[in-house]
């Protein structure tokens, strides 16, 4: 089994079920649903799909709703060419009309008064900044700028501007929509699309609570750093949040190339110092979406990520569209496996942990227990899934095999590195869990006669003082 997991864009490449089962047993653990493109009956047709090769199989698979975003986009309706050095305007779609007529030409923005945060020597970066413009002024309804690159620009383009303070609503009305929809579906995370701060979490939270009976336990929520403003505001998201993203697409066009790798890993150990679980994505097999095997750059940005501890590292348009997406996630789990096999991937000292609570030293006792022992596996009882991820945070030798009788939790737990759920739903008898699991691993090769195992069974819900380390248990 390998630890690190794999998120699985789905896409027409991917939509089936017979392909959607060949992945799963190829190594894919959470499927990403991208709400920029597709109707709601064809994701309600892949969610369903999802849920029925995960009963068949007997094995947990998230369920990743990525919300659209505040993206902004060129409005112009017809093409504009320009040229390095060209002077050009700046507005917005909702000012098209009452813009005095110029010979300068002028590119629109399809958020109204957007073009009111552009200030001298802000950055325009069109197309995934191949095409780039420098602020050098402003007047009442218009910003202006110089080209510094030529180009033709495209209606309908995204376009970042890295530099100005945006007032964007997290969610904008087809994400609401789109939000309504994925909580009817009861999926189990909803991602975040260029998140600048906590209050934009909190704000995608309150719509969900607003949604949702009193009560009703949300879906998490997964933050995409992609902007220069998440990473001025890092700590504050990674602690308003459930789980990151290192979204390195427009990470990469609102941040220097050169610093994005560097960002990465530090974004993956604050990460997991918050016990958070965190996705690396973007690009890591790109070249798969049209050859049969990736080149070596690939292979060692996989294996990277893999050796940062990384919980979970994703495919986007390779298995959403790509020729060969069954092929590229049994190869991202081959690069994943023979990477945690090496000594490149292991934890020499225990890592950082920003938690401070009685809770947490015993599970780092229970980490030590194990590692002591040369364990095959720590068994854990784990309602909510927080005593399984905090655990994983660990990143022990040992596997971790965490009992719980929750199917969110069972199927939350699908991104968490080196954790393996088993799930019995419904049962309330929790001391029976740990046997009933034992038995399960053994039966599908988990577990062995003779192994040793640590025993955690945590706090009993009803019984909030009781924890119970049971220790040693050799399997018979």
């Amino acid at each position: 089994m390998k630890n690190t997991k794999i998120v699985t864009t789905i896409g027409p490449a991917s939509e089936s079920k017979d392909v959607l089962r060949a992945l799963a047993n190829a190594g894919m653990n959470v499927v990403r649903l991208n709400f920029s493109h597709g109707k709601h009956d064809w994701h309600r047709e892949i969610i369903n799909r999802v849920r029925e090769v995960s009963l068949e199989l007997g094995q947990p698979i998230g369920i990743l709703a990525d919300l659209q975003g505040p993206r902004i986009r060129i409005g112009n309706d017809t093409e504009l060419r320009i040229t390095e050095g060209q002077s050009v305007r700046v507005s917005d779609i909702s000012r098209k009309d009452t813009l005095s007529a110029s010979d300068t030409p002028t590119i629109l923005l399809d958020i109204a008064s957007i073009s009111d945060a552009l200030e001298p020597g802000h950055l325009l970066l069109i197309e995934d900044g191949t095409i780039r413009l420098s602020v050098t002024g402003r007047e009442q309804d218009f910003a202006l700028a110089t080209a510094l690159t030529d180009g033709l620009i495209k209606p309908r383009k995204g376009i970042n501007l890295p530099d100005s303070k945006l007032d964007l609503p997290i969610l904008c009305d087809k994400d609401r929509k789109d939000l309504s929809f994925v909580l009817k579906e009861g999926v189990d995370f909803v991602g975040l699309s260029f998140v600048g701060s906590a209050t934009d979490i909190e704000s995608a939270r309150e719509a969900m609570r607003a949604e949702l009976p009193e009560g009703m336990r949300l879906p998490e929520i997964v933050s995409k750093i992609e902007r220069k403003e998440a990473i001025r505001n890092i700590d504050e998201i990674i602690k308003a949040t459930d789980a990151i993203m290192v979204a390195r697409g427009d990470l990469g066009i609102e941040m220097p190339e050169s610093e994005v790798t560097l960002l990465q890993k530090d974004i993956i150990r604050r990460s997991l110092m918050s016990v958070k679980p965190v996705i690396v994505a973007t690009q890591m097999m790109k070249s798969m979406t049209e050859q049969p095997i990736p080149t070596r750059a690939e292979v060692s940005d996989v294996t990277n990520a893999v050796v940062d501890h990384a919980d979970a590292v994703m495919l986007s348009e390779e298995s959403a569209m790509g020729k060969y997406p069954v092929e590229t996630v049994a190869m991202m789990r081959e690069i994943i496996t023979k990477t945690e096999e090496s000594p490149f991937d292991d934890v020499y000292g225990t890592l950082d942990l920003n938690i401070h609570s009685e809770y947490a030293t015993l599970i780092r006792s229970v980490y030590e227990l194990a590692k002591s022992f040369e364990a095959k596996a720590i068994l854990l009882l784990s309602v909510s899934g927080f005593t399984a991820r905090l655990a994983s945070h660990f990143r022990p030798d040992t596997g971790i095999l965490a009992a719980t009788n929750d199917r969110r939790t069972y199927d939350r737990l699908a991104l968490a590195w080196g954790v393996r759920p088993y799930l019995f739903e419904g049962d309330q008898k929790l001391d029976t869990f740990v046997d009933r699991m034992v038995d399960q691993a053994k039966e599908d090769g988990s577990l062995s006669v003779g192994d040793q195992t640590v025993v955690f069974l945590g706090r009993v819900p009803g019984e909030r003082d009781m924890m119970r380390l049971v220790g040693i248990r050799e399997i018979r």
